[in-house]
């Protein structure tokens, strides 16, 4: 399938109510889409990081009540799954997309990971836009842009990514509804493809 873009209505999907209903809606209109885009991105982050990347799109297989406020397809150099491994996404909340560089809490190299990234903060300073923004939990749709963060608030979300074990370190950009649904597929590409090759020195700290 060609990936056309995000409409409207595949926001309004988070809005529907009751589990199967959302469910049923999210795997008719925004699953498609989000195949297409596993299939375009791991060709090219495969090219990006020299590793084989597979995509991996979200079931919500687990949830028995309540239905998913987000999904997204995620990207990992591992067949079988992506959250123990530093991995990228692109994902929608009812207000915005996400495209993600992200070590959750699963990833067992988490406390090394942020050392790495204590010891590059400077670096990182330079190298991450200040329009990008940064989340210590996938769980929310909130984020902080960079160029509000403090050294001392970027360096705090850092060190818990040391010791906390639900800890996690998500970085990139939102794209509000608006923004998106005027984009073509092909506009929307093109930004997540810029997106990637800007958050790729994080993955190779990783």
């Amino acid at each position: 399938m060609e990936f056309t873009g995000f409409t409207s209505n595949d926001f309004k999907i988070f809005t529907i109510d009751g589990l199967e209903n959302r469910m049923e809606a999210i795997i008719s209109d925004i699953r498609p889409k989000l195949e297409a885009l596993g299939e375009h991105f791991s060709v090219s982050l495969s090219a990006l990081t020299g590793e084989e990347m597979f995509p991996h799109v979200a079931k919500h297989a687990r949830r028995s009540v309540n239905p998913p406020n987000d999904t997204w397809v995620a990207f990992a150099n591992n067949k079988r799954g992506y959250k123990k491994h530093p991995h990228f996404q692109i994902g929608l909340w009812e207000t915005h997309l996400f495209v993600w560089f992200a070590v959750i809490y699963e990833a067992p190299i988490k406390s090394e990971y942020g050392q790495e990234l204590e010891k590059k903060e400077q670096e990182i300073r330079k190298i991450i836009p200040s329009s990008f923004v940064w989340s210590g939990d996938h769980t929310k749709p909130d984020a902080k842009a960079f160029s509000s963060m403090s050294d001392e608030e970027f360096h705090s979300l850092v060190k818990r990514l040391q010791s906390v074990k639900k800890a996690e370190i998500l970085c990139g950009i939102h794209l509000d509804q608006d923004e998106v649904v005027n984009m073509s597929g092909s506009e929307l590409i093109q930004k997540i493809e810029s997106t990637f090759k800007t958050l790729l020195p994080l993955y190779k700290l990783s």
